[in-house]
Order: C-alpha cells, then structure tokens, then sequence
C-alpha cells in the first residue's frame, strides 16, 4: 500500500509505532552516508533519494521531468552510524 504522506517527516510520522524507530534510524543512516547534493522525496508513496535536476539535468531516461533515482550500492559494512 503506497502511503498518501507529502514529505518523508509526515510519511515516518504515520508509521505504526513497532516500525517507527527502526525506519528513523535507517533513515539517519542513509542521510549521513548519502552523497552531497542529493535529495530525500517522496516517490511512488515512499521515501526515495534522488540526483537533482539542478545536479543532472537529463533526469529520468523513462521520464526526463523526473529526478534521477538513486540507490546507494554500499556494502553494510561501511555505512557509519
């Protein structure tokens, strides 16, 4: 089920309580290791990270007037806390 939230705050703020911290420290994670520049959105009705049109402006190749989609590929083991 795809959430209706209009930002990541609002989205971690409907989250039941059993998933809502372990949500909020993976989401402090991925924000302290994500690359500098790069976005925190809501797509598709859940939190995602983006390169910026203002950083690549091609966008999306399936939809240009999208951002980028960005997956970080980082082993677990070197994500710092």
């Amino acid at each position: 089920m795809q959430s209706k939230a209009a930002t990541p705050d609002e989205y971690l703020e409907t989250l039941p309580e059993d998933r809502k911290a372990a949500m909020q420290e993976l989401r402090k994670v991925i924000k302290k290791n994500l690359p500098k520049g790069f976005k925190e959105v809501m797509s598709y009705g859940m939190v995602g990270y983006v390169v910026p049109h203002s950083t690549y402006p091609n966008g999306y190749h399936c939809d240009p007037k999208l951002p980028l989609p960005f997956v970080p590929g980082l082993r677990l083991g070197t994500l710092r806390e």
